[in-house]
């Protein structure tokens, strides 16, 4: 029996299918839920396997054994191996959880770590990168945004925050599915630019659709993690988010704040952006409450403002008043 897993040997299906034919009839149990389950059993503590086979702990145990570990945990440990990157998180948050807290603490945790993540993207960002991400979403005639996951909804903000500086933003992830993307990409050219998002774990429809857009020529914005990241390699530019946190896969919070400093940017550089706020604002006026007094703004480019029906015209101008009848 080996003391220690061997890191250069086989691989636990490997093992499974040398032990299979002396294996117990439980023990087999085990293994098969282990190879259609292999994630799953990565992030099991041997009780919770136990159960969801539906043998005793001393079954599954032995079992390990049959496949020469030394026990559960040296099992489990070559079997996370292989997943590393996927189950990492759910390792974290088991350890994190199996610690007694208290709410108040979680949400202390929670907001520090947002904080931390926040500074350290800050103390790391490459500003000559900041500087070619803003520059390429000036000049792109349309914008492509991809993200997936939870990284959907970055993308989102990502879209709304954009779309007030630049006349063509496209979000690629909707209920039509990536397909549709892939297909909406085919549009795509040298002009536009494609703007990737995605975070450990990372999500193979984004990298998918970051290669289409890069076979029609696209300029390529990531915003990913770090180098090792699949997309950094097919970007052309790569802003770096630090997201780690203990109770999450990700701290999304750290991302938003780098998507809201990207659109400030933008929208600093964009022409006349007094101009356009204020056609937006007249375009949402309807919708805001209390907006009813808000100034009408005549004419395409939103000049000339002129005032509500019922508002005072300056220097005492406007409509007089009828005299009441003595």
């Amino acid at each position: 029996m080996n003391s220690t897993v061997d890191t250069q040997g086989t691989t636990v299906a490997q093992r499974i299918a040398q032990a299979l034919p002396r294996l117990t009839r439980s023990h087999r149990q085990v293994a098969d839920y282990v190879l259609e389950h292999p994630l799953q059993v990565a992030t099991l503590p041997i009780d919770e396997l136990a159960a969801a086979v539906g043998v005793s702990v001393a079954t599954a145990n032995r079992f390990a054994r049959a496949l020469d570990f030394d026990g559960y945990a040296t099992f489990r440990a070559e079997l996370v191996r292989g997943f590393e990157p996927l189950v990492a998180p759910v390792e974290r948050m088991r350890g994190n959880l199996e610690r007694p807290t208290t709410v108040a603490e979680v949400f202390a945790t929670a907001l520090d770590e947002s904080r931390r993540n926040i500074e350290a993207t800050r103390q790391t960002l490459d500003y000559a990168a900041c500087e070619a991400a803003v520059e390429r979403i000036g000049k792109a005639r349309s914008i492509y945004i991809a993200g997936f996951g939870a990284s959907a909804w970055l993308a989102g903000l990502l879209q709304h925050g954009l779309d007030g500086s630049c006349s063509d933003v496209r979000l690629l992830s909707g209920v039509s599915g990536v397909t549709h993307s892939a297909r909406t990409l085919m549009h795509a050219g040298p002009q536009d630019l494609f703007i990737g998002i995605t975070f450990p774990r990372y999500l193979t429809d984004t990298v998918a659709l970051a290669q289409i857009a890069r076979s029609q020529g696209c300029a390529l914005l990531a915003l990913t993690d770090r180098p090792s990241s699949p997309l950094a390699p097919l970007a052309d530019v790569v802003l770096y988010c630090q997201t780690e946190t203990s109770y999450r896969p990700n701290c999304e919070t750290s991302v938003l704040a780098l998507v809201e400093a990207l659109t400030s940017a933008v929208a600093l550089r964009a022409p006349d952006p007094v101009q356009s706020a204020g056609r937006i604002l007249q375009a949402v006026r309807p919708w805001l409450h209390g907006a009813n007094g808000l100034l009408r703004m005549n004419g395409a480019n939103g000049a000339n403002p002129t005032t509500a029906p019922d508002a005072a015209a300056p220097n005492g101008a406007g409509p007089k008043k009828k005299k009441a009848p003595r």
